[in-house]
Formats: structure tokens, sequence, C-alpha cells
């Protein structure tokens, strides 16, 4: 007769094991979320993903984990798992705590914010991304897991690692292809000011402040308000042109957005005028310049003069 096998004896387990005997190779820490590869090596999920975003390979035997990597799922290994809680459960409490810190910390939305140093990026407007180095690999990861699916974008600059300003972008869809590679889709949110730059783990990172237009009143919103709407008509009108400029903008991107009504609603003033500004032949500086500013009436006299100069005849 086969006897009942005896239930798993934490006491027991704990003088057979140490806490060495758990930990991940590449972190050298007890394993959180450990995994195991079909060449049957186990790691922390998170070691394994960033040894993966650099090659598709086992981080120690070298077998191709590229089949394993196309899956896009890893399963935890339940075993290993159960055998932590019950021979070390203070220590994987302390490990879980740590992570949970190290969440925390990287969910903070001023202060280390990762920026993804690329080209500009504007409130409203969408900025579709294909990320394929390690380290935007892990940034687009650590932004899901966080839970703040956002990053900083900033354009390179000379003499610095990238701008003085720049515009947090809001992950709304993420497809992983099988080489690890993803598409994101993504829309700019608010524009920032960078007070202190930094990196962590391969990536620039920002300590921030958000910008807000200047709000006005009484006689400075109605100049205000006659500026915004006759800027908008000269935006419609180059739209409804029929030179050559006109008809490259109307096929490359979408028509023009609707107007909003309350001009002052938003702390980046009115959507229209960033998207105008994203898909008008500028020079970039003139673009940063713009979009630095806090002032609605200086951008759209600008916006303007520019529309102006794009509907004279040649």
């Amino acid at each position: 007769e086969e006897e009942p096998a005896a239930p798993c004896d934490a006491p027991r387990l704990a003088e057979l094991l140490s806490a060495s005997d758990l930990e991940c190779s590449l972190c050298v820490r007890l394993f959180l979320e450990p995994v195991t590869t079909p060449c049957g090596h186990t790691f922390c999920r998170e070691c394994l993903e960033r040894c993966l975003d650099h090659r598709p390979s086992c981080p120690l035997c070298k077998q191709s984990l590229r089949e394993y990597l196309k899956a896009g799922s890893y399963s935890p290994t339940l075993l290993l798992q159960d055998i932590m809680v019950a021979a070390f459960p203070a220590q994987l409490a302390e490990r879980r705590e740590l992570h949970r810190a190290e969440m925390a910390e990287l969910s903070n939305l001023t202060t280390n914010i990762p920026i993804f140093v690329c080209t500009m990026a504007f409130p409203g407007v969408a900025c579709p991304l294909h990320i394929f180095e390690p380290r935007y690999r892990l940034m687009m990861r650590r932004c899901q897991e966080s839970g703040t699916r956002r990053f900083g974008m900033c354009m390179y600059d000379n003499g610095k690692s990238f701008a003085d300003y720049g515009c947090m972008l809001e992950i709304r869809c993420l497809e992983l292809l099988a080489d690890g590679r993803s598409l994101v889709d993504t829309i700019g949110g608010r524009r920032f000011r960078v007070l202190r730059r930094g990196h962590r783990d391969g990536y620039d990172t920002a300590d921030i402040e958000y910008l807000e237009d200047k709000k006005v009143a009484g006689e400075e919103l109605k100049e205000l308000q006659s500026l915004h709407e006759s800027t908008y008509q000269l935006a419609q009108r180059l739209w409804e042109h029929e030179d050559v400029t006109s008809r490259h903008l109307s096929l490359q991107h979408r028509p023009l957005p609707e107007k909003e009504e309350n001009i002052q609603a938003s702390a980046d003033g009115p959507t229209w005028c960033w998207w105008l500004l994203s898909v008008l032949p500028l020079e970039p500086s003139f673009q940063l310049r713009l979009f630095s500013s806090t002032s609605l009436g200086a951008r759209l006299a600008q916006l303007q003069r520019v529309l102006l100069a794009l509907l004279q005849p040649p």
C-alpha cells in the first residue's frame, strides 16, 4: 500500500537548505518570481528578461531561447516558490518588500523619471515608437510594472545628453514582437522642464517640474480668444489650400483637430496648436522655443506668422 506523502515540513527544510541555495545566479539575491528555462536553469523573472534584452540565449549554458522568448510569457516555478515560503518566509518577505520599494521609487513622476531621448513629443499628440534597444526595453517594462505607464520624451541636444524641455508620454498600447522588440502606441501628456539629469541602468533619467500656461482674464482673455479664432481659421485655410505643401500635409497626417471651446482649460493650452506645431515643416529649435513658452498668446502669434508665410503665393 502506498502511504500518503508527508506534508511540507518547514523546520526540516530549513535544516537541509540555506538561503544561499535559493539565490538567483544573476542578481545573487533570493529568487523573486522564479522562472525555469527549457534548458533547466532558474532565474528571477526580471533578471532573465534583462538578459534576453541583449541576447536570446540562456545566461548560463548559452542554449538558444528564441522560442521561449517568442512565447512572450514566463510561468513561475511553483515548487520553488512553495519551498521559499515554507523555509524562509522572513527572507522572502524582506525580498518582496525591497522590490515594492523599488517599484514605488519608479512610480515617482517628478524625480528620476525615465527619459527616452529621440525626438520632440507634444501634448495630446500621438507618438508611435519602435522599441529595440535593450535599455529602452527595460524602461518600457518598468513603466508597465510600476503602474504609471508614463515616461518622458526629450530630443537630443548637442553638448547635453538631451534638451532642457520635454513631454510626458503615456503608453496606450504595447505590442510585444517575437524577438523581444515592441511597438508602443503613446500619446503626449504634460510638458516639463528638466531640473537635473541622471542615469539608471543604462537609460537617462531626470528630475523635472511641470510647465503650465499663464492664465489671463478680462480684456486680455478677449484678445487671446480673438487671436485663437483667427489663427485657427488660418490653419483651416492651409489644410484646404491646393498647393504642394498642403497636399503633402493632408496625405501624411489626419485632419486638423477640432477647436476647443475653453482655451485655458488645459495647463498646456489647446491640443490643435500642438498638433499643428508637430506637423508643420519647422526647425526643431523653433519648435522647442514655442514648446517651452508658458504664454498661449505668444505661441499663437508665432503660429499665425508661420501660417501666413505658408499661405503666401510663391
